[in-house]
């Protein structure tokens, strides 16, 4: 199994999980909340902002040829009225040692963290945040558009709509539960990204804490990843219109996309109305957003089984990550088939990974998802790149630093980097690409 040298391998972060001390975002006021739904501080994540060329030197060495990563606009613009070029030139210093040691920069604009005063204007559920993300866009194009080739506009665009459905299955639970004096039960490996589950019983006591730091009432606090309502997501959709607009009037050489959150929806007899209608949520509903776009960022981590009532848990005996998500690496071919048979350009795998300390289980992972790629490449679909999630061990979220996604390991008390095996091996398919 060989790529062609075209074929991007690579490995993906988010600013706030790996830079650290990311102080003006959401994020950062949230996890020093009393009543915090965050199990730790992200702190100085793993100092990537300032140890960024080690790591893209090790990429480099390792054979891998691309690198996602987000430019994280609580930096860029701390208040509303205020550009930092001191971190603009930041960031033009990561996007110069990418292309120095030869790796391709996808950059994302917006990979969940958010600036503090924007939660404070309405957040992503107020109109007025489509023409502040424009004008961030437009910032960053103007300044440093000649050195990105692939902009993703919004990381996992959907994720405010997969967090509704969870809630709104807690609640049904809760309610359930309250009747039969039970405990509601929602799982870490119901949604693919870090939710810390335990927290849901306190999550009153937060809201009441959030809205005094943001300043506004609790039930107006729309943080990228709270639950997202229809009216929500239209203005979601608005801007990434408005971004790839201003994007292509100021350098149309970039290509733009925007990533998703997809499940391999697989169906029992009875399941096939819930699973058209997930991925319809997930996928369908975007495709008249993005059919002016250039590319697709496709992000999956395992399968979800659609029977007639409702998504199945998985069998009592099947391998699970960390994360709690059924070990199914197959999943990320079978999405980028069902994907391309509504999109027919450039698909790039922006996240597949696994949580786990076992890392010859990561290994085997990503062998046997990059044979379900390099099987829809030879079945004709115009797949152009595999990032790994994550380059790094790193913050994932409100679970802190428990789950271990990364290639390479970093012992945080020193921030001394080790590649794991899975990191060479991932790497070798650069190396030995025709």
């Amino acid at each position: 199994m060989k790529f062609n040298k075209s074929f991007m391998i690579g490995a993906s972060t988010a600013g706030h999980q790996v830079e650290g001390n990311n102080k003006q975002s959401d994020f950062w006021t949230m996890e020093h909340l009393p009543h915090s739904v965050f199990k730790e501080p992200s702190l100085d994540a793993v100092d990537q902002y300032n140890r960024y060329e080690e790591d893209i030197k090790l990429m480099a060495e390792a054979g891998l040829t691309a690198y996602r990563f987000s430019i994280e606009w609580a930096r860029i613009q701390p208040t509303k009225d205020t550009f930092d070029e001191k971190e603009i030139n930041h960031y033009r210093q990561l996007l110069e040692c990418c292309h120095n040691h030869n790796i391709t920069p996808l950059v994302t604009l917006h990979h969940f963290a958010s600036p503090h005063w924007l939660i404070s204007e309405g957040g992503w559920e107020a109109e007025t945040t489509v023409n502040y993300f424009k004008a961030y866009t437009a910032r960053i194009v103007t300044e440093l558009g000649d050195l990105i080739p692939y902009i993703c506009t919004l990381n996992e665009a959907n994720m405010g709509i997969q967090i509704a459905r969870i809630m709104e299955k807690f609640m049904k639970q809760a309610k359930k539960a309250s009747e039969n004096t039970k405990e509601a039960d929602i799982k870490e490996g119901d949604v693919q990204v870090g939710l810390n589950m335990d927290a849901m019983k306190t999550r009153e006591a937060n809201a009441i804490a959030a809205g005094q730091a943001f300043g506004i009432d609790p039930r107006e606090v729309h943080t990228f990843l709270a639950p997202r309502t229809e009216a929500g997501n239209e203005i979601i959709k608005k801007c990434h219109i408005a971004a790839r607009e201003v994007i292509k009037a100021i350098n149309p050489n970039i290509k733009v996309g925007i990533t998703l959150s997809l499940y391999d929806y697989q169906i029992l007899p009875g399941g096939e109305a819930l699973a058209e209608k997930l991925w319809y949520e997930d996928f369908g509903q975007y495709l008249s957003t993005i059919t002016e776009d250039d590319f697709f960022g496709a992000q999956n981590y395992t399968r979800k089984i659609c029977g007639p009532n409702g998504v199945v848990e998985p069998k009592k005996d099947a391998k699970l990550t960390d994360m709690g998500n059924e070990y199914y690496p197959q999943a990320l071919g079978n999405v980028i088939a069902a994907v391309a048979k509504d999109w027919d350009k450039e698909i790039v795998v922006t996240e597949n990974g696994i949580a786990t300390t076992n890392d010859e289980m990561r290994v085997a992972f990503i062998e046997e998802a990059l044979a379900g790629v390099h099987r829809c490449v030879e079945a004709g679909i115009l797949v152009t790149g595999y990032m790994h999630w994550s380059l790094l061990d790193n913050f994932e979220w409100q679970l802190g630093y428990r789950p271990r996604f990364g290639l390479i390991e970093v012992d945080r008390t020193t921030q001394t980097r080790k590649p794991k095996p899975s990191f060479t091996y991932l790497g070798s398919f650069g190396k030995e690409a025709f």
